[in-house]
């Protein structure tokens, strides 16, 4: 076979490099896993190179996968002596021969997520640390990045870090780790901090894999960690034919501990290492490659490299500036609709976001819509635990009697009700003819429960009648607001502390946006209507995701696909970036790499769009737009809708709003009518204190009071219809009463 066939000339210089280190610097979209495979098929058929000699690491069991079957096409089938797989498992391999030098037995354990918080638990308890300030799942995520970072217990403390919590933080690390080593367990992190340390302590050993290995090949190498690239150093020390692939562009991971200096310092530990650059790429047009360039070249901490192709200029990009989220939603589906009468599919088209709770929008407006979708790395909104928790609280808020949602959440958070607790409470409902909640209204009579247990249930619901009376006064955004904030949900989770938690976190908070919509089309919609209303959305279909469907999801679950229309949305400030000016610059940075990739996911058309008004985590905000946008080649797009203020100038923070003045038709987007510089009817200076005004949709009212707001007024204002309601005069759709 001709490994050379179909390459390029940079491409054919880096499968062709001899001995020694070789970085081989793979823009977006260049044919990476092309040069990686033919390099490894080219030494074992060309340069007679053992395959037991070779080891090839990737970062998914899915990438491994691929990886080995385009080898395996190129070979005939012979890649069996191999050593092929993620860092993990490669590790485990030597770790189940060797871990004996270490202390460990051969047959040890691999801790899961959920054996781990067992663990930590028990090491909680020990050291008789309150539950409320160290939580299980946080505290492991201090120790992952401690380990990540190989550091022992006690480096993790030193001279920055004297205070209690760091302190007891310390103690939990050095109890966590002699528990597992008293279990012959390690944890995922262990499988590369104990095999670098088996290297370190057993020089035999090391000799040993650096003999065997005599070629290593890294794929996606800006996504390492510190422990990640030791155990790369320590086994490349040998034989230095290594290999690493990969893109200091696309580092986006360093949140989770992936460190773009390993990549960037790549020459210093390799001093005569070959650099190869893939410029060329074979997914976009040369206008998109352009865009992105513009965009990545404001990144200091990166290797030079500018994309190219031979593919078509291709249109613009276009920049659409909307009122809010949903009218963004309506652009985007009036483009797909468009798109598709030329012909594409819908599985030509992806949504792409920064935060996974911006996915709810969409989802609404595409069941209405009836265009099949598809989520990518998560739960549809409604389908996600914490959303149908929050929802069973408010049914059964709604309605006692509904023990299906009584019993989901009367533990959620934990209150110490336990399954036994429970089955007696439903044994004594169902022997005297009755719902669960009647039940505990007198729970004194319960045979068989314990005092605690009754503490806990007359706690539970004397606060699930506060609730009850509450919904008789209260409008549905500020009651679910309480709710949500009152029975503990959202203390547990900000307690907790933990990546998982902080996504769930940002979904409840959502919800409360969900709220505010429904409030603003429904002023006098009932806490049973809003039920019902959540009903239609969350009760749709739910069949398995077609294939031909649109994909929505986040940029980082993104890195690596390719769609031919692209819609990156929500590109204002505060959301992407994500992170404010005063944040530290390596994070601007890796939000600009976020962004470079969403651009190069697209093949033939791009559209970035940002709202003025934006309704996200329950707080309605003034939007601006993304720095990103002022960082766009002006000749290179196109600039849809009304810019805020009129230009793309200097870029500042939010500013927070009352919802209640989000006065936007959002009811039905197919009813959608609103443009987005619609004005009050009369002039500012007309409405006083006693004037009596009409509103489009409410009717007759009373200006009871003005202020200013910023650059605006604020009225006031008392209707006959709906009660109180205070609006921007600057959007309120009102005129005065001629004789009023």
């Amino acid at each position: 076979m001709d490994y050379l066939k179909g390459l390029n000339d940079r491409q054919r210089e880096a499968v062709l490099y001899g001995e020694g280190p070789l970085l081989v610097l793979a823009g977006a979209g260049s044919g990476k896993t092309k040069v990686l495979t033919h390099r490894i098929a080219y030494l074992i058929e060309q340069k007679g190179i053992f395959p037991g000699n070779m080891l090839a690491i990737t970062f998914t069991n899915k990438a491994a996968n691929e990886m080995k079957e385009r080898t395996s096409d190129l070979l005939g089938g012979n890649i069996d002596g191999i050593w092929m797989g993620t860092f993990h498992s490669v590790c485990v391999r030597i770790l189940r021969r060797y871990i004996d030098r270490i202390g460990f037995e051969r047959g040890f354990s691999i801790y899961d997520r959920d054996d781990q918080i067992a663990l930590m638990r028990e090491c909680i308890g020990e050291l008789d640390l309150r539950e409320d300030d160290y939580k299980e799942r946080h505290i492991l995520n201090i120790i992952s990045r401690i380990k990540d970072s190989m550091m022992s217990p006690n480096e993790y403390i030193d001279e920055k870090y004297m205070d209690p919590f760091k302190g007891n933080v310390k103690k939990l690390y050095v109890l966590y780790e002699e528990k597992l080593k008293d279990n012959n367990a390690l944890d995922f992190d262990d499988l590369i901090s104990k095999t670098v340390e088996l290297f370190r302590t057993n020089p035999d050993v090391l000799e040993y894999y650096q003999q065997k290995f005599k070629y290593i090949f890294i794929d996606e190498f800006q996504d390492t960690n510190r422990a990640q690239y030791q155990l790369v150093k320590l086994l490349a020390l040998g034989c230095k034919n290594l290999c690493v692939v990969g893109d200091d562009d696309q580092s986006i991971y360093g949140w989770r501990g992936a460190d773009i200096t390993n990549i960037l310092s790549f020459e210093e530990d390799f001093p005569k290492a070959k650099i190869v650059k893939l410029e060329q790429n074979y997914r976009s047009t040369q206008n998109i490659l352009d865009v992105a360039n513009n965009i990545i070249k404001n990144n200091s901490g990166r290797m030079e490299k500018r994309l190219w192709t031979d593919n078509a200029r291709g249109r613009r990009v276009v920049v659409e500036n909307v009122l809010d989220s949903y009218e963004e939603a309506q652009f985007v589906i009036r483009k797909i609709e468009e798109h598709m009468r030329e012909g594409y599919e819908p599985s030509d088209f992806a949504i792409l976001y920064r935060t996974n709770a911006q996915s709810r929008i969409f989802e609404e407006a595409f069941m209405r819509n009836n265009i099949p979708y598809k989520l990518v790395g998560g739960l549809k909104f409604y389908d996600r635990k914490e959303i149908k928790d929050i929802v069973a609280y408010l049914r059964m808020i709604q309605n006692p009697v509904d023990d299906i949602s009584l019993k989901r959440i009367i533990n959620i958070p934990r209150r110490g009700i336990g399954k036994v607790t429970m089955e007696k409470l439903e044994e004594y409902a169902n022997k005297i003819g009755t719902s669960i909640y009647d039940v505990l209204l007198d729970v004194e009579n319960v045979p068989g429960l314990s005092t605690r247990a009754k503490n806990s249930l007359k706690a539970f619901v004397d606060m699930i009648n506060r609730f009850i009376a509450m919904d008789e006064v209260m409008e549905i955004q500020e009651f679910i607001e309480e709710v949500v904030y009152g029975v503990g949900y959202i203390k547990e989770l900000e307690d907790d502390g933990s990546i998982e938690s902080q996504a769930r976190l940002d979904n409840i908070k959502e919800f409360i946006s969900v709220a505010i919509d429904f409030q603003v089309n429904n002023p006098e919609g009932t806490l049973e209507d809003f039920l019902a209303n959540v009903s239609l959305l969350s009760d749709v279909d739910k069949t398995a995701d077609v294939d031909n469907s649109v994909t929505l999801l986040t940029v980082h679950s993104a890195k690596g696909l390719e769609f031919p229309i692209v819609f990156m949305v929500g590109m204002e400030e505060g959301l992407f970036p994500i992170i404010r000016e005063s944040e530290d610059k390596s994070e601007m940075e890796e939000e600009r790499r976020l962004c470079y990739v969403a651009i190069t996911r697209a093949e033939e058309l791009l559209y970035i769009s940002h709202a003025r008004i934006r309704t996200i985590y329950g707080r309605t905000n003034y939007s601006r737009p993304s720095r990103f946008i002022d960082e766009l080649p002006k000749e290179l797009i196109d600039i849809g809708g009304q810019p805020n203020g009129g230009s793309y100038g200097r870029i500042g923070g939010n500013e927070a709003i009352n919802p209640k003045e989000h006065l936007i038709k959002v009811k039905d987007l197919s009813e959608r009518s609103v443009t987005p510089t619609r004005r009050s009817l009369i002039d500012q200076d007309q409405i006083r204190e006693g004037v009596k005004v009409k509103h489009a949709k409410w009717g007759i009212g009373i200006v009871a009071q003005l202020r200013d707001r910023d650059d605006d007024k604020e009225a006031t204002i008392i209707f006959d219809k709906v009660g109180m309601k205070r609006l921007l005069l600057s959007i309120a759709p009102i005129e005065i009463v001629k004789g009023g």
